[in-house]
């Protein structure tokens, strides 16, 4: 593993401040940009560097009502607006984001530290959504059918749910609103947006974005806020709202579906998750490896979908854990903006902190490093990449979700106990399997318990997918042609015909 510290030149220094600087720091609700009520702000911190980038508004609970309030008036005239412009109106928004895809590139690695390159990656990817989407809103579509006994017809069709609350992570700035708002607005849904703590500036460069894309006042408003129990909860429990999708943890996600009973509203949870990441015997090493460096270490680990238990079989153990070790130790470690960095901070101290603690735990519980293994000196939040062998079951590196650049591998004899290990999780958002055998292929994949199958692929995400798990990671689906059900409610007509 090595390491860059090289200080950025002042062209870099000024274009980042000037990005900063151009980006609203306010609330937008009703299509304007104002002061939270009472003036409060909230410190944005680079990751990298500890250093405050700039403030932004924190909202009160009144603001918070100011936002529903402004979708709420808004959702007649936009659920009414024809789908083919609604679709126009999201692809315009495709083109201004991938137009400035530097701009949103170089705001996700400032607040969020992850590397430029994937970054830009991000960007691709979240503004997929937003095109995939704009195609999706004219396809809405219902069914006329007869009454099987006969003396009447049934009319189905798809209306918007009404107006939705979005709670946004911090890990994927952009694809996490666009995946969110994208579909809402497809179906005719007016949105409040909050945003993770950690990372609004990519959600409020959205927004603006949004508004020239010529999305009306008050369909899509953006709440930042300290206090987002406090401001939420309210929203949740107001009976103008008719939807709640949420990614996050599933602790937080779990008092959030409580909340929401009261109203009984629609509701999609995309949570925690532990993916398994299983290795035969009969795998192409190579393409094993690959896999792993993708499905560990995109966002530094810092992904649900991120492979978080390594389970190989005992013939190709020794061979892939060397390689996968050597891959991982010549990885840079770096600053974001820095030249060749591939491996950004973690998001804050608590999170670097709670990584190393559970290494120190597996390691106290006779777990072997391989590589890494310690935070590293300096400033910022960074963990550097690490392999661990020997760890023992029951240890936390392998039953709660680690976020961040560790792979604990563990060996297995057979299918049989492969499957085992990997289903022993209240986790089932994602599992990887690399295997030649076609036969075994289509087995593990339908025996994992999880929502999504990487089978010999360490990416699975796509617009065109539908994203989500099973147990303790959540329900209700993103992406794909299931995406848009998630913001449509179902009516039935019927009437008599002779």
């Amino acid at each position: 593993m090595s390491t860059t510290t090289s200080r950025p030149s002042t062209t870099t220094v000024e274009r980042e401040q000037d990005l900063v600087a151009s980006i609203p720091t306010g609330l937008f609700v009703g299509g304007r940009w104002r002061e939270a009520a009472g003036g409060g702000t909230v410190a944005v911190e680079d990751p990298a560097t500890g250093a405050v980038l700039t403030r932004v508004a924190d909202a009160t609970p009144a603001d918070g009502d100011a936002a529903l309030a402004a979708a709420v008036a808004a959702a007649d005239g936009w659920r009414r607006t024809p789908a083919r412009e609604r679709g126009e109106v999201l692809r315009r928004a495709f083109d201004l984001v991938t137009a400035r895809a530097e701009d949103f590139a170089l705001s996700m690695t400032l607040e969020m530290g992850k590397p430029l390159a994937e970054a830009r990656g991000e960007v691709t990817y979240g503004a997929e959504f937003l095109r995939w989407f704009s195609e999706e809103a004219p396809r809405i579509s219902g069914r006329y059918s007869q009454n099987p006994v006969g003396g009447s017809r049934l009319l189905t069709m798809k209306q918007p749910v009404g107006p939705v609350l979005a709670i946004l992570p911090w890990n994927f700035p952009l694809a996490m609103g666009t995946r969110k708002i994208a579909p809402a607005l497809a179906a005719g849904c007016t949105v409040v947006v909050k945003p993770a703590t950690q990372t609004p500036l990519t959600t409020l460069l959205l927004a603006r974005v949004l508004a020239e894309a010529g999305v009306p006042d008050g369909v899509v408003n953006v709440v930042t806020t300290t206090s987002t129990g406090e401001v939420m909860e309210p929203l949740i429990r107001d009976p103008r709202l008719r939807k709640l999708t949420f990614t996050g943890s599933t602790a937080v996600g779990r008092r959030l579906v409580e909340q929401s009973a009261q109203q009984l509203l629609r509701v999609s949870m995309e949570l925690g998750g532990n993916a398994p990441f299983l290795v035969f015997d009969d795998a192409d090493l190579d393409a094993a490896v690959a896999g792993a460096m993708l499905a560990k270490m995109r966002n530094s680990g810092e992904a649900c979908t991120a492979a978080n238990r390594f389970y190989v079989q005992r013939g190709i153990a020794r061979e892939f854990s060397a390689a996968f070790a050597e891959r991982m130790g010549e990885l840079v470690v770096g600053r974001g903006t820095g030249e060749g960095v591939q491996v950004g901070p973690l998001i804050d101290a608590r999170a670097r902190d709670g990584v190393a603690q559970r290494v120190r735990e597996a390691v106290a519980g006779g777990a072997r490093v391989v590589v890494g293994g310690e935070p590293l000196a300096g400033d910022g939040y960074f963990y550097p990449p690490t392999v661990v062998q020997d760890v023992r079951a029951g240890a936390r590196l392998l039953t709660e979700e680690t976020f961040g650049p560790v792979a604990p591998v563990v060996v297995f004899d057979d299918e049989a106990e492969g499957l085992a290990l990997a289903n022993d999780s209240e986790y089932g958002l994602i599992g990887y399997a690399f295997t030649q055998g076609l036969d075994r292929g289509l087995r593990v994949a339908e025996a994992l318990d999880t929502g999504m199958v990487g089978l010999n692929s360490g990416v699975v995400s796509n617009a065109a997918a539908p994203f989500g798990g099973v147990k303790a990671s959540g329900f209700g689906r993103e992406g794909g042609a299931e995406g848009i059900e998630e913001y449509l409610e179902t009516k039935c007509v019927g009437f008599p015909l002779d």
